[in-house]
């Protein structure tokens, strides 16, 4: 009888093993699944959501779950496909309208499966999605070949008609785009101007149609057009032009080909002032705010440090260890805070403002210093490499500081227990190069062209549970490129990133210097 016993308790040890596998197959499944998929309670609410639904959604996961399915779909079509699914068990390829967060609108297919308990209850169902966005575009797209071909087909004088209609209209276009457009011909001659452009440059088409560029550089409204395009229309792409206070143009080219050989070029006058009156006023607004929070956040840190020094009495260890987590989580604060003043003074073009003649590796020795602990902290083992007799370089000290803080902070941070971090800086022909290679988690492919970016943290770092902003990294790139250098990283997720950055000699400099 024992033995019987224990043969069905090895069965049912074994059953329940192989359910726990089945379960992470199911979980991998849902997880890597390319169909977007998510579970919805009975009432409506996002259970479970896997990546591929936050990628279309373009919400995160800690974003979407707990919100309801009605935030994403037209109220009477989401009414309507629950109904439907509650009551038949499931709906296949119903065509819905979709609103992805920031990207206004899509068409997807829908099918869902309804999700019972033992009982035979319906607990919710679970929801995919299937894009039919390209799908109908492509359907557009067809239909409107469909219309050439059988265009193609009609005779000569039914052609040479629909193509003056056609000129009729371009020029109709041209005429009433609010976009001013200029074309200059191959001898860089211009040839054509609408009136939009007219309206921006305040001269009429009449006295410039002809005249080539240096010609225009004679008109006074015109000048600081030519001092864009140059002598020969070169290319431009979303070039500002301030040519009044809150009256600015945004300049772009384009070649017009023809055969493989160009044939002209097109100006594109953009007015973007209410853009740049609107993106001064949210600087603005953030460096107030943040202005307004660093105060009472500044004297809850030096209330929480009387406290812990003791200066207010004793206080016990349990009391100390709350206030220490509070002191922490304030000192966050600030740092953010310091960011957001960092990222509208970047936006106001007044971050650098005391440059001096200094040691590059003095800046970088106290950087070490400082985050040594950290490191070892971590089992990490930070070296530091330098060439010899590196000149000195024209710099703002405490920014250009502050970026080798946050290279090297991120390494840390992002480097796992007893990894490596070699931090170099050696003279090259463009000046004085700095590096810092990690043995980190890296950069996963698809998010490199984001790195340096406002906000952008990895998915990978994400999990990792790392704290930041994700303005570092934007910082330092701003800091860099305005003293003339160039930043850029090279990364493996899994095996580590190496960020560079450069700074010109002193020689190099002298454009710099000029601003001061």
């Amino acid at each position: 009888m024992a033995i019987k016993n224990k043969k069905e308790d090895e069965k049912i040890s074994l059953l329940l093993e192989d359910l726990s596998t089945l379960e992470g197959y199911v979980h991998d499944l849902f997880s890597f699944s390319p169909l977007p998929i998510c579970f919805v309670s009975p009432i409506g609410v996002i259970l479970e959501a896997n990546p591929a639904f936050e990628k279309i959604s373009n919400f995160r996961a800690d974003e979407i779950i707990g919100e309801p399915i009605e935030r994403l779909f037209q109220k009477d079509q989401i009414k309507e496909l629950t109904r439907d699914t509650l009551e038949r068990g499931f709906v296949e390829g119903k065509e819905m309208t979709f609103f992805p967060k920031e990207k206004g609108k899509a068409v997807v297919q829908a099918f869902t499966r309804t999700r019972r308990d033992e009982k035979g209850k319906a607990v919710g169902y679970f929801l995919g999605l299937f894009d039919l966005t390209k799908i109908k575009k492509t359907e557009e797209e067809l239909k409107k070949a469909q219309v050439a071909l059988l265009n193609m087909l009609e005779d000569t004088e039914e052609a040479r008609r629909k193509s003056e209609e056609e000129r009729s209209k371009t020029l109709a276009i041209i005429t009433n785009f609010t976009d001013g457009l200029l074309l200059f011909d191959k001898e860089r001659k211009l040839v054509m101007m609408n009136p939009q452009a007219e309206n921006f440059l305040r001269v009429k088409s009449k006295k410039i149609i002809g005249k080539s560029v240096l010609e225009l550089s004679k008109f006074k409204n015109i000048k600081g057009l030519v001092d864009i395009l140059g002598k020969e229309v070169k290319k431009v792409f979303r070039k500002e032009w301030e040519i009044e206070e809150n009256f600015i143009l945004e300049v772009s080219t384009v070649p017009l080909m023809t055969e493989g050989k160009e044939t002209g070029t097109l100006v594109v006058l953009h007015d973007v002032s209410r853009e740049k009156i609107i993106e001064r006023l949210k600087t603005e607004f953030v460096s107030i705010s943040a202005h307004q929070l660093r105060t009472p956040l500044s004297a809850i840190k030096w209330s929480l440090r009387m406290l812990l020094d003791g200066d207010l009495g004793e206080i016990t260890e349990e009391q100390r260890e709350y206030i220490e987590k509070t002191y922490k989580s304030n000192e966050r604060m600030i740092a953010l805070i310091n960011s957001l003043l960092n990222v509208t003074r970047i936006e106001e073009g007044r971050f650098l403002y005391r440059p001096v003649l200094t040691r590059i590796d003095k800046i970088t020795e106290s950087v070490i210093e400082m985050l040594q602990g950290e490191a070892k902290r971590k089992q990490i083992d930070m070296r530091f490499k330098k060439e010899k007799g590196l000149p000195k370089v024209l710099v703002d000290t405490e920014k250009i500081k502050l970026v080798i803080q946050n290279l090297v902070d991120n390494a840390i941070k992002y480097t796992l227990p007893g990894g490596r971090i070699e931090i170099f800086l050696r003279r090259i022909k463009e000046g004085i190069e700095f590096s810092v290679k990690d043995t980190g988690v890296g950069i996963p492919k698809k998010q490199k062209e984001r790195v340096f970016s406002k906000f952008f943290r990895g998915a990978n770092v994400i999990r990792l549970e790392t704290e930041g902003s994700g303005l570092g990294l934007f910082i330092a790139k701003n800091i860099v490129e305005a003293h003339g250098g160039k930043i850029w990283f090279k990364s493996k997720e899994g095996k580590g990133t190496t960020f560079y950055f450069t700074l010109p000699i002193k020689a190099e400099f002298e454009e710099f210097l000029e601003k001061f």
